[in-house]
């Protein structure tokens, strides 16, 4: 799994003229999912996703984390994380996960994010075109692959 989480002070998901989540202060996470991601994964994402502190304490430091800010979280899929640009200019997906395989990964990840942080989330729609805004607070964005836990 590769997510980009981006700290923000707004953002919002829209499908179709219709805005389905929106958040005040919290994070925004694109999620790309691979088919060799397991249940492993999503454990020790969602733990290192809700644990980051990246948020500032009183002092103006990023010391606070998500789950300590009680901010809010949208988690969005997307499959070009997995984007191979390597050869020409027209990326290739092969290596992103097939719905079959992605979208209970995907669920499995809201619902274990929801219990890491105690409430629930917001979220996209699995393989809607959306429209994704936000307001960067920081800037602070992360990326993290969970193939590669430094």
């Amino acid at each position: 799994m590769k997510a980009v989480i981006q700290r923000v002070t707004q953002a919002s998901v829209t499908i179709e003229d219709k805005q389905v989540a929106s958040i005040k202060n919290g994070l925004l996470i694109l999620l790309g999912i691979v088919p060799e991601d397991k249940k492993e994964d999503i454990q020790w994402l969602s733990n290192k996703i809700v644990n980051l502190r990246i948020f500032n304490d009183a002092d103006g430091v990023m010391n606070t984390s998500l789950l300590n800010s009680n901010g809010d979280a949208i988690v969005v899929s997307q499959f070009t994380l997995h984007a191979n640009t390597k050869k020409g200019n027209r990326p290739s997906y092969i290596k992103a996960a097939k719905p079959d395989v992605a979208i209970p990964l995907y669920q499995d990840f809201i619902s274990q994010i929801e219990k890491d942080l105690g409430k629930s989330i917001q979220t996209g729609e699995f393989g809607a075109d959306m429209q994704v805004a936000l307001l960067n607070d920081g800037p602070v964005t992360i990326i993290i692959d969970t193939k590669n836990r430094e």
